[in-house]
């Protein structure tokens, strides 16, 4: 399966698949039975965490091919409504992968779903395994070995025997924080276990039938869900569907979507007054096209000492283009560019990251995202990655570069 960041947001066609099922077959049962008794027939304690909210724990097998080993804990945010009569549990993921379910309902169940089903549900938000308050996957144990890994220049040329030797050093040294740091939980991070664990959430806390609002990344563990435990399944909207069927952590089309959007903002800057780039649309996509060369030439320093090279100035692009809210902020960083400033791109850069002024990050999000999507993604051969790069590249000439040779983290995972 294609794993791709946060693609609801960009996506402004999304496709909502809805499912109020009926469906029975024979699904398959939990594993040992008598031993996966001991965690659906777990009692939860839920205690206050906010207006209308309350916060549990539920725990699930670390590897649910041994349901006698170890296990982990999942956290879960529940908004109840007003009135204090609920037609049922609701639960919701944001996608991701590496969304906080417990932050998108904790910080205001409106981001979510509508009043009306915060009226009639008790909305549930959990954190998958190995994300945000569940038990996480962690890669470093300082915030600069993430800033090396997030924000360092790769030497050599993109694509060169000298840069992909770099590259996947970098990559070997990341993999080795998070299989030091989380332990066994990192073999045992594919959506299939997130399913099995929701399935234990719904028994526990949800009831007979689950009902399960998911967006992007969040729709596939819906998918999965309902492929496996199709019995059990109540309502379901799967909002912003990502593809099961295609391969790779990144792909031509998730380059080409952001290609597109840089296209609508670029029409869009042009029609302003103080757009700070000029000319045709094309000669402008030209334009950015060369300061994202030049910046992986000779990388420039911010006002806090970190080098902005391509990688970074492409990722303080792509964080703008997920909504038109945001386009003001692009332009700011072009402006400051021309201007000898790249601060307005590496503050982009982090806001995408998580990264806080004071140089830590306010979530897993990112070793989530990557440990999630290297355990959902086949490896690749990298006699393939040339190849590979180079359809991306036709297919979004400008930002394509910046999409390329993801596979390599994944080709090394463990």
């Amino acid at each position: 399966m294609k794993i791709t960041r946060n693609s609801r947001m960009l996506a402004g066609g999304a496709i909502t698949i809805v499912l109020a099922t009926v469906m029975s077959s024979c699904a398959p049962q939990p594993e040992d039975a008598p031993a996966a008794d001991d965690y659906y027939s777990q009692q939860v304690e839920w205690t206050e965490c906010g207006e209308s909210l309350t916060c549990t724990t539920v725990a699930v097998p670390t590897d649910w091919s041994n349901l006698e080993g170890e296990s982990v804990s999942l956290s879960l945010v529940r908004h109840s409504p007003p009135s204090g009569e609920s037609q049922g549990a609701l639960f919701v993921n944001p996608g991701g992968p590496g969304g906080s379910g417990v932050a998108f309902v904790r910080d205001g169940v409106m981001n979510a779903v509508d009043e009306t089903l915060a009226a009639a549900y008790d909305i549930i938000g959990f954190d998958p395994r190995g994300v945000g308050e569940s038990t996480p996957v962690t890669c470093t144990d300082d915030a600069s070995e993430l800033d090396s890994f997030l924000y360092g220049i790769i030497p050599g040329v993109r694509g060169s025997e000298e840069w992909l030797n770099a590259k996947k050093a970098t990559a070997q040294e990341f993999i080795d924080g998070c299989e030091k740091y989380t332990g066994e939980l990192l073999q045992h991070l594919d959506t299939l276990s997130v399913a099995k664990d929701l399935d234990v959430m719904r028994a526990v806390v949800g009831g007979e039938k689950l009902n399960y609002l998911g967006y992007s990344y969040g729709t596939f563990i819906g998918m999965v869900y309902a492929q496996e435990f199709p019995q059990n399944v109540g309502y379901m909207v799967l909002d912003g569907a990502v593809d099961p069927s295609a391969e790779g952590v990144e792909s031509p089309g998730q380059a080409a979507g952001f290609e597109m959007a840089l296209g609508n903002w670029i029409e869009w800057c042009l029609e302003q007054t103080d757009c700070p780039l000029s000319g045709t649309p094309e000669e402008v996509a030209a334009q950015i096209a060369t300061m994202l060369a030049d910046l992986d030439e000779n990388p420039l320093p911010a006002s806090d000492g970190r080098l902005v090279g391509g990688d970074t100035f492409a990722s303080g692009i792509t964080s703008a283009l997920y909504s038109p809210d945001t386009w003001p902020d692009l332009s700011e960083l072009f402006r400051g560019y021309l201007a000898g400033d790249v601060d307005p791109a590496i503050s982009l850069a982090d806001w995408y990251n998580g990264r806080n002024d004071d140089g830590t990050y306010n979530s897993n999000d990112t070793e989530a995202f990557l440990a999630i999507g290297c355990a959902d993604t086949p490896a690749t051969e990298e006699s393939t990655w040339a190849e590979s790069a180079q359809m991306i590249i036709e297919a979004a000439p400008v930002l394509g570069p910046y999409f390329t040779y993801v596979d390599v983290l994944c080709s090394l995972w463990p």
